[in-house]
C-alpha cells in the first residue's frame, strides 16, 4: 500500500499555523497587487526623469529630498516582491505562484532599470563632497548606504552594461535558482516504514535521519540519495551555470576572487574571514572527539552517514506547538520583557507558517519586509526540540528585523556578517530554557548531544562547505564544466575532513550537495553561519557575565540595522574581529558542552 504524506513521520503535529498575509494582499489575485507594481513604476520613471544626470548640480536639501524619494519607491516596491516569495515558499508546486514570481520579478527588473543611475550617479560625485554631505541632518540616516556605495565604485559598470545584466537576471540567475527550487520542493522520496510505503518531501524525509531506528535512519539515507539521483543531470547542470554565471559577472565587474563580492557585501575583509575559517578547521578534532564518544554511547563499531544525528537512548519527547509557543515566548522574555513581548506579536498575529505540507518549501527562514511593516517566520515544524531551537532562532532574525526598523530602507537589513547573531542568541536562549527542565541525567545528555550536533551543523560543518564553494567555484573557472563526479570528490573530501576518521560518509553522500539552497541562492552566504555563531557565543558570555545590563547592548547592536559596518559596530561593545584569538575563543563554549556530555556519560544512572 502506498500512503501520501507530507508529515515527518507518525505521530507529527498535524494542526499548525499557517501565516496570514492578507496584510500584503488578499490573493494573488488582488487587483491592488498590480495597481501597485504599475505605481511604483510610474514613480520610478519619474524619479529618473528628475534626477539623471543632475545629481552633481544638487545642493545638500535637494540630495536629501532626491534621497527621500528613492526610500519611498523602494519601500512602496518591496511588499509585492515579498509577497510574490512568500506564497511561492508556502507552495512551490502551485504553478499560479510561480507564474506571481516571474511577474513580480519582470516588473522589479522594469522598475529598477530606471532606477539604476541613481548608485552610478552617486559614486562618481567627489568623494569628499559626499562625506561632507551625510553629516547634514537630513542626510545622516544614510551615511553608511552611501559609504557602501563608495565601496563598490570600483566594481561597478556603466549604466548600459548595468542594465543588460539587470535585465538578463530574470532568464539566467533567478531562472535557474527558480527552477532549483521547484524541482527540490516538488521532489518525492519513497521510504518503507513500519511495513507500509510513504512517500515524503524533502523536509519529511530528512526528519528521520534523526529517528532512533538505525535500519529506518540508513533507508531515509538511502532513499534521498536514490531521489536526488533522479533529478542528478538537472541539478548538476544548474548548478553549473549559476557557477559559470557568476564567473562571467566577477570577471566583468573585476572582482580579483569569487568570494570578493560576499565578502563585500558583509562589509568584511577576506583576511578576517580566512581567519575564522582556518580557526574553524583548527577545531575539527572537537567534531571527531565527539563522534568516537557517540559511537561508544550508541554501542555500535562504526558510525556511517546516517548515525550523524541519532538520537541517544532518553531524548526529550515531542513538544506540541502550543508548548513550544510558551517556551519560547518565556526564554525571551526572561532575558527582556519587551523582547519577548515582540516575541508573542508573530505568534498572536498569525506572522509564522510553521504547517508541514507538500510542495511548501523545505528548512527554515525568516523573511523581513520593509523598516514600516514586519516580517513574517516560515519553518516544518516536526515536534522535535530542534525545531523548538530553530523556532527561535528565526524569531531571533524576527526580532533583529523589527528593532532595525528605526533605520532607513537602505540600511535596514544587517550585512549577513551579522544577520545570524540575533537569531543564534535566541536559539541559546531557548536552548537554555529546554535543558534546564531536564533533571533526567539520560535526558539531559541525549538533548546536550543533539545541542552539540547542531552546533557542528552551523559551525564546523558550513565551514565545510564554504570551502566546497570555494573549490567548486574556482574548478569551474580553471576546468570548465564540472561533472558530478568532480564536484561529489570536492565536497566529500571537504565534510570527510571534519569528521576524520570518527564517522564514514558514505558514497551516496556524495550527491548531497546538490540539495543545500544556499549554493543557489546566495553563493558563500553560508560563512555566514559560523561568523554568527562564535560571535554569538561571545556575546552571549557577555551577557551571562553582565545580566540584565547587556540589554542595552543587545538593543544597541541589533537597532543598528545595517546603519554601522561591523568591525565598527561590534568595536563599539567591545569585540575586534580582526582578533585570532577572539574566534578560538568562541569555540571554548562548544568544548565545554562536549566536556559536559562526556562527564554524563561517565556518571552513574
Amino acid at each position: 500500500m502506498v500512503v501520501t504524506t507530507p508529515v515527518a513521520e507518525p505521530g507529527a503535529p498535524r494542526e499548525l499555523p499557517s501565516w496570514d498575509l492578507s496584510e500584503l494582499y488578499a490573493g494573488i489575485d488582488d487587483p491592488r497587487l498590480d495597481a501597485d507594481l504599475d505605481a511604483v513604476l510610474a514613480l520610478a520613471r519619474a524619479f529618473e526623469t528628475d534626477y539623471k544626470g543632475r545629481l552633481a548640480s544638487l545642493d545638500d536639501a535637494a540630495l536629501a529630498e532626491a534621497f527621500q524619494r528613492y526610500e519611498t519607491i523602494l519601500t512602496r516596491a518591496t511588499p509585492p516582491a515579498t509577497y510574490a516569495h512568500l506564497v511561492h515558499a508556502a507552495d512551490a508546486a502551485n504553478p499560479r505562484h510561480g507564474a506571481l514570481v516571474a511577474k513580480v520579478l519582470e516588473r522589479g527588473t522594469q522598475i529598477q532599470n530606471h532606477l539604476l543611475f541613481f548608485e552610478l550617479e552617486l559614486a562618481q560625485l567627489d568623494a569628499e563632497r559626499l562625506r561632507a554631505a551625510v553629516a547634514s541632518e537630513g542626510l545622516r540616516r544614510v551615511r553608511h548606504y552611501i559609504e557602501k556605495v563608495l565601496q563598490r565604485k570600483p566594481y561597478q559598470l556603466s549604466e548600459p552594461e548595468e542594465r543588460v545584466l539587470n535585465e538578463k537576471e530574470v532568464t539566467s540567475g533567478a531562472a535557474f535558482a527558480r527552477l532549483f527550487d521547484e524541482l527540490t520542493s516538488t521532489m518525492q522520496f519513497t521510504l518503507e516504514v513500519e511495513g507500509r510505503t510513504e512517500r515524503l518531501n524533502q523536509s519529511a524525509l530528512l526528519a528521520y535521519l534523526y529517528h532512533p531506528d538505525r535500519g529506518l535512519r540508513q533507508r531515509a539515507a538511502e532513499s534521498l540519495t536514490t531521489g536526488l539521483r533522479q533529478y542528478e543531470r538537472q541539478l548538476v547542470f544548474i548548478y553549473n551555470t549559476l557557477l559559470q554565471d557568476k564567473a562571467i559577472e566577477d570577471r566583468l565587474r573585476g572582482y580579483p576572487e569569487p568570494e570578493t563580492a560576499r565578502h563585500l557585501s558583509n562589509e568584511l575583509t577576506s583576511e578576517i574571514v580566512e581567519a575564522m575559517v582556518a580557526a574553524a578547521v583548527e577545531g575539527y578534532p572537537l567534531v571527531a572527539r565527539w563522534y568516537h564518544l557517540k559511537r561508544r554511547l550508541l554501542g555500535l563499531d562504526k558510525l556511517y552517514v546516517w548515525d550523524r544525528y541519532a538520537p541517544l537512548p532518553g531524548s526529550p519527547q515531542d513538544i506540541p506547538w502550543d508548548d513550544a509557543r510558551r517556551l519560547v515566548v518565556e526564554a525571551y522574555a526572561a532575558f527582556a520583557p519587551e523582547i519577548g513581548e515582540i516575541v508573542e506579536r508573530f505568534f498572536a498575529r498569525r506572522w509564522i507558517d510553521a504547517a508541514l505540507r507538500d510542495g511548501k518549501r523545505g528548512g527554515a527562514f525568516c523573511a523581513a519586509n520593509t523598516p514600516d511593516t514586519h516580517p513574517y517566520v516560515l519553518l516544518n515544524y516536526t515536534g522535535k526540540p530542534r525545531d523548538v531551537m530553530t523556532l527561535g532562532h528565526e524569531l531571533g532574525h524576527g526580532i533583529h528585523d523589527v528593532l532595525s526598523s528605526v533605520q532607513s530602507i537602505l540600511v535596514y537589513h544587517p550585512p549577513l556578517a551579522l544577520a545570524e547573531t540575533a537569531s543564534v542568541f535566541g536559539e541559546i536562549l531557548v536552548f537554555d530554557a529546554l535543558l534546564r527542565q531536564l533533571t533526567d541525567r539520560q535526558q539531559r545528555l541525549a538533548f546536550l548531544a543533539s545541542k552539540i550536533e547542531d552546533l557542528f551543523a552551523t559551525t564546523f560543518r558550513q565551514v565545510a562547505m564554504y570551502r566546497f564553494e570555494q573549490r567548486a567555484h574556482r574548478a569551474r573557472r580553471q576546468q570548465g564544466e564540472l561533472d558530478s563526479a568532480t564536484l561529489g570528490t570536492i565536497w566529500q573530501d571537504e565534510l570527510q575532513a571534519m569528521f576524520g576518521d570518527s564517522l564514514e560518509l558514505t558514497d551516496g553522500h556524495r550527491l548531497w550537495w546538490s540539495y543545500i539552497p544556499h549554493f543557489i541562492h546566495s553563493p558563500f552566504y553560508v560563512y555566514a553561519y559560523p561568523f554568527g555563531q562564535f560571535l554569538t557565543l561571545g556575546l552571549y558570555r557577555l551577557y551571562q557575565q553582565e545580566g540584565p545590563a547587556f540589554v542595552a547592548k543587545y538593543r544597541q547592536l541589533f537597532s543598528a540595522g545595517g546603519s554601522v559596518g561591523p568591525r565598527e559596530l561590534l568595536a563599539s561593545i567591545g569585540i575586534d574581529i580582526a582578533d585570532p584569538g577572539f574566534w578560538r575563543a568562541g569555540m571554548g563554549y562548544i568544548e565545554e558542552l562536549l566536556a559536559e556530555a562526556e562527564r554524563l556519560s561517565e556518571s552513574p544512572r
